[in-house]
């Protein structure tokens, strides 16, 4: 299992991630797409992500908007793992 990470890596770390923000001890990011389809296209590129990566978000959905919530729930917190993930989900939605 990989180790929670402080909050001077934290903080470090979403300087380098798109608008992502701590919140409640998740990383937390709110997508806007053009419309249905294009926001159902990046969950489901999303959802094949979770599943290569063993590592599933919490996420709310309506209509054109997606919210993301990433946390290792089996350390406790915030790992390596959510950072990578919430990386590569960045890359989706360019």
């Amino acid at each position: 299992m990989k180790p929670v990470l402080s909050h001077t890596e934290l903080n470090l770390a979403l300087s380098g991630l798109k608008a992502w923000k701590l919140e409640n001890n998740h990383l937390v990011k709110h997508f806007v797409f053009a419309d249905f389809s294009e926001a159902f296209g990046f969950m489901s590129r999303v959802a094949l992500l979770s599943e290569q990566l063993n590592h599933h978000a919490h996420w709310l959905a309506v209509y054109n908007k997606v919210s993301l919530s990433l946390q290792t729930h089996e350390a406790g917190g915030i790992t390596e793992k959510d950072l990578e993930f919430a990386s590569r989900v960045d890359g989706f939605a360019d």
